[in-house]
């Protein structure tokens, strides 16, 4: 089953149960879905479904950091309550030590020495760990190994 099906399915299911909060998460996200395949005209796999729904998620995230600023604690509560029935499709997260793990096996398969290599080990990692891990993490412990 597709990551698209599986949203579908289980928008019928907030639908039956009557869980409004999940519900309206759901219908953000096939409609973020279906803006993009339309804007593209073409149909989207999981890796594109996936992208959106990162793009989502972070989205929802700059948002609750701006209510959080702005003492506006109810809206960033709902906003959280959205990121975390979007974070239900995203593929099982790498832990830190995994991560860790992968930007020295890409540094060195590389041979990236300094900040000017940084591209290339982004480049080999980001296909690797495109969805399972921050991606903004990972930029940060490249730029921490290979500027010591």
């Amino acid at each position: 089953m597709s990551l698209k099906d599986t949203i579908l399915a289980d928008m019928k299911t907030a639908m039956r149960e009557k869980d409004s909060s999940r519900l309206e998460s759901i219908r953000m996200l096939r409609a973020a879905i279906q803006r993009k395949e339309v804007d593209d005209r073409v149909e989207l796999g999981d890796d594109d479904v996936s992208a959106i729904l990162q793009k989502q998620i972070k989205q929802s995230q700059d948002a609750i950091k701006q209510f959080n600023e702005g003492e506006r604690a109810d809206l960033a509560t709902k906003e959280q309550t959205h990121v975390d029935n979007l974070k239900h499709y995203l593929p099982q997260q790498l832990s830190e030590a995994e991560v860790s793990a992968a930007v020295a096996k890409a540094i060195a398969d590389t041979g990236a020495t300094g900040m000017q290599d940084m591209g290339k080990v982004m480049g080999l990692l980001k296909p690797q760990l495109q969805g399972r891990a921050d991606m903004g993490q990972v930029s940060g412990m490249i730029k921490a190994t290979l500027q010591s």
